[in-house]
């Protein structure tokens, strides 16, 4: 039977309706049709961290500048290291799940700064060598662990310290703001060392403390010691990594708690990142290689590493 000519006339006309609606709202990423809530990749709804710099276009990494190798510049004072590369294969992530390309915005940060500016929402990432624990996980997130190291001591070659109790009464400095930090104090309080802390702002200072002969040892992670002996290979001065571990330090990128939606792209990102060798390459770069400054820090990965990056990719190695 054949239908009335209006009723024809009726139907294309709202069939055109549609498909000139459906074709509207899909032109426009912010009236995209919802998908499920728990969707962190979904523009319409996003909230948060992805939300923020899907607006502004602009993310911004916290970066350290003397964290060899994770995190410091290079001879054009552009920041460099592990950690960094790291967080650009994260920042590629967000993009992919904003749908916009992002320009990074680089901010310097201390071991005294970076949980605030993290926790501020001055910086979105931080990119260094920060120790994921329990009391920080109270004001910031971390990403799966990407490090693990411990502190121990540096002094000069010929100095006779081997045992953290060679360290009674000397003068030993520290980075404020840092877990080295709480675990000298813990430790001088333990034994009765009578240690005599110098606090110094960076890694740097505390380096140069023992190069100029102000303190006796600086202690910090070692394989940041590691890195600044690296560092300043051939500016005169001989030094070595000394005595037990003293603690031990699992690295983690921060960002922002309560933020569901960038810590299922953080996540997901590592995930991928340890399954396709990403995260091994990048290591072999930073560790196995010589680094801009012409030196090796020559530190094969540690077995807890190779364990947490197994785990990662879900057991299987590529």
């Amino acid at each position: 039977m054949k239908m009335p000519r209006f009723w024809t006339c009726a139907a294309w006309a709202a069939l055109t309706l549609s498909c000139a609606t459906h074709a509207a709202y899909a032109a426009d990423d912010d009236v995209q049709p919802a998908r499920p809530v728990n969707d962190p990749y979904a523009p319409a709804t996003l909230t948060g961290t992805l939300a923020k710099v899907r607006d502004s276009g602009t993310i911004a990494i916290g970066y350290r500048d003397a964290s060899v190798p994770f995190s410091y510049l290079d001879a054009r004072r552009a920041p460099i290291g592990y950690s960094i590369e790291l967080c650009k294969s994260l920042v590629a992530a967000i993009e992919t799940s904003i749908h916009r390309t992002l320009t990074i915005r680089w901010v310097p940060v201390t071991p005294d700064t970076r949980i605030d500016a993290v926790a501020s929402g001055k910086v979105d990432l931080e990119c260094g060598s920060t120790t994921s624990n329990l009391a920080r996980q109270q004001r910031v997130a971390f990403s799966p662990i990407i490090f693990v190291a411990g502190t121990k001591v540096m002094v000069r070659k010929d100095a006779p310290m081997n045992s953290f109790r060679d360290l009674a009464g000397k003068r030993v400095a520290v980075t404020s703001g840092t877990t080295n930090e709480a675990a000298l104090r813990e430790l001088d309080k333990k034994f009765q060392l009578g240690i005599h802390l110098q606090v110094v702002p960076d890694h740097a200072q505390g380096f140069a403390q023992v190069a100029d002969g102000q303190a006796d040892a600086f202690a910090t992670d070692d394989v940041l010691l590691y890195g600044l002996i690296a560092a300043n290979a051939g500016k005169g001065g001989a030094y070595r990594v000394a005595g037990d571990y003293l603690s031990y330090e699992p690295y983690g990128i921060m960002f922002r708690k309560d933020d569901p939606q960038l810590a299922q792209v953080v996540k997901d990102t590592f995930q991928e990142l340890a399954a396709d060798g990403e995260i091994e390459r990048q290591y072999k770069r930073w560790f196995l290689t010589r680094l801009p400054s012409g030196t090796s820090l020559d530190m094969p990965m540690s077995a807890q590493l190779v364990g947490i990056i197994e785990t990662l990719a879900g057991g299987e190695r590529q």
